[in-house]
């Protein structure tokens, strides 16, 4: 039987695999959790007037199936939807605006762009019809030792492909046009990862799923996903910063020693199996692994800074082409990749918890807004996009992998029973991509000790999955 397993992080990454481990392994299995920050992760939250507001990770897709079971599991509520519209913003003029009326939106968006949108539509729906693959094969307890079998068994060598090629050059070889490309997917990739079209096709069919699509929030803060379902596995959470693991074997079985600083200095404690959910690249961690052969290679690739800050103030709609603040209607706005803009997004936010009474701000009233931006932003900028405001709250990240079209994806398999899940967001970045990652690593993790291996990166999967039905 597993005894002791470790968990490295808390954030949605860790918390999912500690519970889908729970399930798999059962409830005998003694989990303890790292974690050196925050339960949570990236969904953290800010306070503004003693209101909470989400400073990162704010929106769920509606197909997010995991994601969906948690909120249900743990007696959570989709948060109350609070209407506004939405703008693309080009640094002179708004590109596209839109309106209350679904129909004259689809019409602009036809008549300014054509036939681009229902090819882009698609192309995404296709995308995420194979992607929801996933998770019957998760239900019939089917894993993967590697990305590349995951995506080939999803969509074959074409979703790997998507991993390799930029969303741009995928979208124009369906007939969607540069334009655009350049005004519509640029915003939507710059709000959703801070980059540009360059990002991978898959990576980038995920954002534009997400921002197609009907998406919601955890009643209370998403972050509250993370804390319920810790609770509930009743996993020992310890609050320290996990510096390396090293081998040793007993019995002929590897085991692995976790070693780790806390306020009260060092320790370190030994595990049948340990689970990754921090990203190990140089840049992110000074992780060693020791007395592993041949050894564990460094990871490739960098993180993309980005800076989320949390402005309470008044709008300078002039800014914006409304000289009247009353006059402008959106709660959100994208812009299209200018070299002078020095905003990727910002948006009216709504705290965590809504009453029923709750309304959003006049446009000429004090809002709550966050900003998305590479840089922090200076005075001069602040006063670029508010006329006044009362306090600024800035969260400095390394949120999402710099995406760069050349490399391969990480491994999820380090060493026997060692597993890597944070490599999943070089495929995409979202919390749902999470959620199927790490009740991944936990079924290949089972598969594995039990030696169920007809289980593990099977062939042809499709076929099998109907036969069984």
């Amino acid at each position: 039987p597993l005894s002791p397993a470790a968990v490295v992080g808390a954030g949605l990454g860790g918390s999912a695999a500690a519970y889908f481990l729970q399930q798999h392994f059962g409830p005998q299995v003694q989990l303890d959790v790292y974690e050196a920050a925050g339960v949570g992760g990236r969904l953290a939250t800010v306070t503004v007037n003693k209101q909470q507001y989400e400073s990162r990770g704010a929106s769920i897709h509606a197909l997010s199936l995991h994601m969906q079971d948690f909120v249900k599991i743990l007696g959570l509520k989709h948060r109350r939807e609070v209407a506004g519209k939405s703008a693309i913003f080009s640094g002179e003029h708004f590109v596209l605006e839109e309106t209350d009326w679904y129909l004259l939106n689809l019409f602009r968006l036809w008549w300014h762009y054509g036939i681009s949108f229902l090819r882009l539509q698609m192309w995404v729906e296709e995308v995420m019809e194979k992607f929801m693959r996933i998770y019957k094969y998760q239900a019939h307890g089917y894993a993967f030792s590697s990305l590349e079998e995951l995506l080939r068994s999803l969509g074959g060598e074409a979703f790997v492909n998507m991993t390799q090629r930029s969303v741009a050059e995928s979208l124009l070889e369906v007939g969607v046009t540069q334009r655009f490309v350049d005004d519509v997917i640029a915003a939507v990739l710059r709000s959703s990862y801070g980059q540009s079209v360059l990002v991978p096709a898959f990576a980038g069919a995920m954002s534009l799923a997400g921002a197609q699509g009907s998406t919601w929030a955890v009643e209370g803060g998403n972050k509250l996903v993370c804390s319920g379902l810790l609770k509930l596995t009743k996993a020992n959470v310890i609050s320290a910063r996990v510096t390396g693991i090293s081998l040793h074997s007993s019995e002929g079985r590897a085991l692995y020693q976790v070693h780790y600083e806390s306020t009260e200095g060092q320790g370190s404690a030994f595990y049948d199996l340990v689970v990754v959910t921090t990203p190990l690249h140089p840049s992110r961690s000074n992780f060693t692994f020791e007395n592993f052969d041949p050894p564990i290679a460094d990871f490739p690739g960098a993180f993309q800074p980005s800076v989320t800050s949390v402005v309470h103030g008044y709008l300078n709609s002039s800014y914006f082409g409304f000289p009247d603040p009353k006059l402008f209607p959106f709660t959100s706005i994208l812009t299209t990749d200018t070299p002078d803009l020095f905003f990727h997004a910002m948006d009216n936010i709504c705290p965590v918890n809504i009453s029923a009474a709750f309304r959003r701000k006049q446009p000429q009233e004090a809002a709550v807004w966050r900003v998305l931006s590479q840089q922090p932003l200076d005075k001069q900028q602040l006063k670029t996009l508010f006329r006044s405001y009362y306090s600024v709250q800035v969260a400095e990240w390394q949120a999402y992998p710099r995406y760069d079209a050349a490399k391969a994806l990480p491994p999820i398999v380090l060493h026997e029973n060692l597993f890597y899940l944070s490599g999943v967001e070089w495929v995409a970045s979202s919390m749902e991509m999470i959620a199927v990652a790490a009740k991944n690593v936990a079924l290949l993790a089972y598969n594995r000790w039990h030696q169920e291996l007809e289980k593990i990166d099977q062939k042809d999967l499709m076929h099998k999955v109907k036969t069984e039905l």
